[in-house]
């Protein structure tokens, strides 16, 4: 069966500078394997499928797979799906807001034309890291104790922990070793850049540790550990990608609850249909 698929380029306004996405749209019928198949064919960070929602309040269901598994929640599929979903029809319940329904329940979703932000799902681990992951994580990164600021458990969903290091010069350094963790690093820019911080994020596939473009998912718990912490006060923007040759803008806001926004633009790249 034909069905309409599109590839975005999400945290970028400029194609090829973001973190790609490929978005199968009319996903109903699929079965779980079909699309375990299709996002491993893909080979992108992620590949979601869109589906009609099962709660009464959401505009459409969303299934989020790696080549190697399904996430409850991740950060550029949310607003890739979101434009993905706008871009071919899509017509939200309450105009400029998109709940999305996903592993981790309902997420909202703002939209402004290109540019679109999603509401921080809460931390379902937060706290210090344990002795025993701390010292394998500044091993996997070639750290020493005294190149981290803060480290803790940042978790919204993938299985992120977080740690803060004395400088962007000091994360774009990093040359990372095999890990089964999911490590988020996050460094100061300089005093007169526009960018608060530079991010990297490291995980496990295949037995080999990958870098990741620009992460959603990661931006946002580091966003609401670094804003309680008080190290940093929102709106801000970072800066992700660096490292691996692209330029992905994070835009970070809170509002008048407190809640923590993160946002970024979206372009399509690639559209048509695909026979799964």
């Amino acid at each position: 069966m034909k069905r309409r698929f599109v590839q975005l380029d999400v945290f970028t306004s400029v194609p090829f500078l973001g973190n790609p996405l490929a978005v199968v749209i009319d996903a109903d019928g699929l079965s779980t394997d079909q699309m375990q198949q299709f996002a491993q064919w893909t080979n992108l960070s992620e590949t979601t499928f869109l589906l009609l929602p099962t709660h009464t309040e959401a505009d459409y269901l969303v299934r989020i797979f790696t080549p190697g598994g399904e996430l409850p929640f991740a950060g550029h599929p949310t607003l890739g799906s979101a434009f993905a979903w706008l871009h071919h029809g899509g017509t939200p319940r309450h105009p400029g807001i998109i709940t999305q329904e996903c592993g981790v329940g309902l997420v909202t979703v703002r939209t402004d034309g290109a540019s679109m932000s999603f509401a921080a799902p809460p931390l379902i681990r937060s706290g210090p890291l344990e002795e025993s992951v701390f010292a394998e994580a500044i091993t996997a990164l070639g750290l020493n104790r005294d190149d981290v600021l803060d480290a803790a458990w940042i978790d919204n969903g993938p299985g992120w922990l977080g740690l803060l290091l004395k400088s962007r010069k000091d994360v774009l350094a990093i040359k990372p070793q095999t890990t089964e963790l999911k490590i988020g690093v996050a460094g100061p820019h300089e005093p007169n850049s526009p960018f608060a911080y530079e991010v990297r994020a490291f995980f496990p596939t295949g037995g080999v540790t990958i870098e990741d473009p620009v992460t959603g998912s990661l931006n946002a718990s580091l966003a609401q550990w670094l804003i309680g912490s008080g190290r940093y006060t929102a709106p801000y923007i970072a800066s992700q990608g660096t490292a691996i040759g692209r330029a992905g803008v994070v835009r970070i806001t809170t509002d008048d609850s407190g809640a923590v926004w993160v946002g970024g633009d979206v372009v399509a790249c690639i559209e048509g249909v695909v026979e799964i």
